[in-house]
């Protein structure tokens, strides 16, 4: 049971980077909301991510956010800990998102690098040191630099990981190798968390904690089996698991995040597909791919999946067909 005094510095395995279903006036869907965390909780989630990418976090208002954070806190229960994304590219509105998800309840932050306006490592570091003296919570960094058009050195992380609040690093560079170098500077307490699905098991082998994961959502029984896999030595079942989990993840990659996702998740019946503006619809080139490679995963590996997947594959099948 995750207590009171909750924190994140023990965070490993899979944790999902959970989605923002809306309803048919684009407002907040509650129930599938709440669902979606309940199907986490029930397949050994370690955290509910929300508010991130995956969550359409720039398109969501403050009141919407912490409603999320709200939300997760409440289905949660303290068994995992709630981490919210409050990330901006203006120090003083992060430090504002930071102060609103603290009020919430949330456990945790995860702070994106600044995008657009390319700071130097020297802005970086000023950034993420404003926001971490802000709160009294655990602050993770998340450096994305294919959204961000910049990235956290490994020097810089080092220095930010002096700071007390600052605890771990969401790593969606692409570089399965930097967890080993990380160590080096940074010791074992900090958290290296994988920001990249693909990446996810390679990432592990190379010193790595856990990953933030898109692919969870629909999979998590996979993820998690592969993640104890390898934790339990079982090198062999966990590369075989991570190439099962691979052509899911590709799918669900074709479009810009979380498109493709939402898709999949409406075709097993648990969320509307509907993104906010500037993202629009999965193109259709794509879905009959992400409908096929779900419906195989329904039927091969039913139950490491979300839900009541082999139930739902029939709809999904005729969705995508």
């Amino acid at each position: 049971m995750f207590t009171s005094g909750r924190h994140v510095s023990k965070l490993s395995g899979f944790a999902p980077a959970l989605p923002t279903p809306f309803d048919n006036e684009g407002c907040i869907d509650r129930a599938a909301f709440e669902r979606l965390c309940d199907l986490q909780l029930v397949n050994g989630a370690t955290a509910l991510v929300v508010c991130g990418t995956t969550g359409e976090a720039p398109t969501l208002s403050f009141e919407e956010q912490q409603h999320l954070i709200h939300i997760a806190i409440a289905r949660s229960r303290g068994r995992v800990p709630v981490i919210a994304g409050a990330g901006a590219n203006a120090t003083a509105r992060a430090i504002a998102l930071v102060k609103a998800a603290e009020a919430a309840g949330a456990d945790a932050i995860l702070s994106v690098v600044p995008y657009y306006n390319k700071p130097t490592q020297a802005g970086l570091y000023a950034h993420f040191r404003a926001i971490a003296e802000a709160t009294g919570l655990p602050l993770i960094l998340y450096d994305v630099p294919s959204r961000t058009a910049c990235g956290l050195s490994d020097e810089t992380i080092a220095r930010l990981a002096e700071l007390p609040r600052i605890i771990g690093l969401k790593d969606a560079a692409g570089d399965a190798a930097r967890p080993a170098r990380l160590r080096a500077l940074l010791g074992t307490d900090f958290r290296l968390l994988c920001g990249d699905d693909a990446l996810a098991l390679p990432y592990l082998a190379q010193g790595g904690d856990g990953c933030i994961s898109v692919t969870s959502n629909i999979a998590p029984g996979l993820c998690r089996a592969m993640f104890l896999a390898w934790k339990q030595g079982q090198s062999v079942r966990a590369q075989r698991l991570a190439h099962a989990i691979a052509p899911l993840t590709a799918a669900l990659f074709r479009e810009s995040n979380p498109v493709p996702l939402k898709y999949a998740l409406a075709l097993l019946g648990l969320i509307s597909p509907a993104v906010r503006l500037p993202l629009v619809a999965l193109s259709e080139r794509y879905r009959t791919e992400v409908g096929e490679v779900l419906l195989r995963m329904c039927d091969e590996y039913s139950d490491y999946m979300i839900g009541n997947a082999r139930e739902r594959s029939g709809s999904a099948l005729a969705v995508a067909g």
